[in-house]
């Protein structure tokens, strides 16, 4: 799925309006984050109440992490590569069951301006969420994007699986 480049204004809106959301549910929320380095949780704790909705949340940038701190199984990675359906689904899967909260989100892939491959080319990242009914995952590009642009669009639009969900 293409998305267009995302501006930090509008995702400090949406940011404030997953918090907004999640404290109506009574509902929390946890991330495990490669090429966002963070982001999304940081986006989240941009917000004030933030505290109220956030778990927790663990980059998970080298494989030896997502393994060893977070509990993906390591032949997933082996499998199908840390850039992988698979692997944004075990991740959002395993920040779940590890912060204990009700949605957790992930996302791994090539957010630039090298990597990627022929067929995930840079700007290609896995936005995965777990929820009390399943975990699924979505493959993105953004495609003639800066880092921190395909950063800012990935995770509005891990706030928009999260919101569609809630």
């Amino acid at each position: 799925m293409k998305k267009s480049i995302v501006s930090s204004s509008e995702l400090r809106r949406m940011a404030a309006l997953v918090v907004k959301t999640l404290k109506e549910k009574q509902a929390a929320v946890a991330t495990a984050e490669s090429c966002t380095g963070g982001l999304i949780a940081k986006s989240v704790t941009d917000i004030a109440g933030s505290s109220a909705v956030l778990a927790g949340g663990m980059v998970t940038y080298t494989n030896r992490i997502k393994i060893d701190v977070l509990g993906v199984d390591e032949n997933i990675i082996k499998e199908h590569s840390e850039v992988s359906y698979a692997c944004a689904e075990a991740m959002a899967k395993r920040a779940k069951e590890v912060f204990g909260t009700d949605y957790a989100l992930s996302a791994t892939g090539y957010a630039g301006p090298g990597g990627g491959t022929e067929k995930d080319p840079t700007g290609t990242v896995y936005v995965g969420i777990a929820t009390p009914r399943g975990v699924r995952t979505e493959r993105i590009c953004v495609e003639n994007a800066t880092r921190a642009q395909v950063r800012n669009t990935v995770t509005h639009h891990a706030f928009e699986m999260l919101l569609a969900e809630i």
